[in-house]
């Protein structure tokens, strides 16, 4: 049986913060980085809290790739002032450290006293980037340290209770982050739209944000203030994250994550990095005959045509338009196209080569791709990620 969950409340726009004076709270706990804070972001928020008398603390540790001791510092603060709401404001680290916060303690809760039930504060996510569509999504990234690697946590239970979308916090992002940040986007609606996983539901959602960003991310990336192009963004970004949270993702995410854990290279660059080469391993169009094409092929080239990328109903070339359409806005908003041109030295990448691909095949996004990789297969994948074609 199949199933579509529709995700929170959104509310989207211009000025959409003033609903944080309607939530029905006394007290909020709210987690962000320091940077919303030294820049006076955050008073954005706080202001209409206190115009609604609603009591609050910021939490405000939280690092890019947020590591599992910041994740237990949270826990021991949020604890301690016992809220009935959490606000989560920031970039894709900041919500997902809030969900993590909130759903280990509320495991740690159950564990110490199995018999009383643990209720979960009102959770509210505002998103100040437009990327990771955590505000809608099941799904939070931690990073573990120890052995730089991030894990993939998946709960319908780290679901937000509201997400609110206002286009004015996006509009000072810089354009590297706009375009590493879109091109996350793009990947998670691509991911979506092939996942074996994928249903009417899904399509629909991952082709609207598939189009949005090939129209709106040029623009938002040349000119940040311009607000139309900031909210069609933003939108996207919370349109594709509700599409993976149904549908999930695939080995784009898997090879991202291992790839940003082991060299640090931030998550949306990280995509933008393997997209273009994961599109080809899927489609497998090389070792197939010229009327046999994968499922995956199929799906590809209807994004072609969907985006007008090509014209023709070969399959073959409809894969083909695809990743040079791909390669084109990626080169247009400044991204490397291999890993060689971020000074990550070859004889390091090869002494991680074996144990990236193993942690890649194991990833959670790895079993909704459309294509089942074999270790060697990734090991491949990376080294062509990293040489460029």
């Amino acid at each position: 049986m199949s199933n579509f969950n529709m995700g929170p409340k959104v509310h989207f726009g211009v000025g959409e913060l003033k609903e944080l004076r309607n939530i029905n709270c006394k007290r909020a706990f709210i987690v962000t980085d320091p940077f919303m804070v030294t820049s006076g972001f955050i008073n954005r928020v706080t202001e209409h809290l206190e115009a609604a008398s609603i009591a609050y603390e910021i939490f405000s540790e939280i690092v890019p790739d947020p590591p599992l001791e910041v994740v237990s510092k949270g826990i021991k603060a949020m604890d301690k002032f016992n809220p009935d709401a959490l606000i989560a404001m920031g970039g894709g680290s900041a919500i997902d450290a809030s969900k993590a916060i909130s759903y280990f303690r509320a495991l740690v809760k159950k564990g110490i006293s199995p018999e009383i039930e643990v209720k979960k504060p009102l959770f509210i996510a505002i998103p100040t980037t437009s990327g990771t569509g955590s505000e809608v999504t099941a799904f939070s990234v931690i990073t573990d340290k120890k052995f730089n690697v991030k894990y993939p946590l998946v709960d319908e239970d780290m679901v937000p209770d509201m997400a609110i979308l206002d286009a004015e916090l996006v509009k000072s992002v810089p354009p590297a982050i706009t375009a590493d940040t879109g091109i996350d986007v793009l990947t998670h609606a691509i991911e979506a739209y092939v996942s074996t996983k994928n249903s009417d539901f899904t399509d629909a959602l991952a082709e609207k944000a598939i189009k949005l960003v090939f129209k709106y991310l040029p623009k938002a990336y040349k000119d940040g203030s311009d607000l139309e192009a900031r909210e069609k963004m933003h939108n996207a970004s919370c349109i594709a994250g509700i599409a993976f949270t149904n549908s999930s993702l695939g080995v784009n995410h898997s090879m991202a994550h291992i790839l940003g854990g082991r060299f640090h290279i931030p998550h949306g660059k990280a995509n933008a990095l393997v997209l273009p080469y994961v599109i080809e391993y899927n489609a497998d169009i090389k070792s197939i005959g010229r009327n046999e094409y994968t499922k995956a092929a199929e799906r590809y080239a209807e994004i072609a045509r969907f985006l007008g990328l090509t014209s023709s109903n070969s399959v073959r070339e409809g894969v083909k338009a695809l990743i040079n359409g791909v390669k084109n806005l990626i080169r247009s908003l400044g991204i490397p196209n291999k890993i060689k041109d971020l000074n990550i030295s070859s004889s390091e990448f090869d002494k991680n080569l074996t144990d990236m691909a193993e942690i890649a095949l194991k990833d959670g996004c790895t079993p909704t791709n459309p294509r089942e990789p074999k270790v060697e297969e990734l090991k491949e994948l990376f080294k062509k990620v990293y040489n460029g074609m």
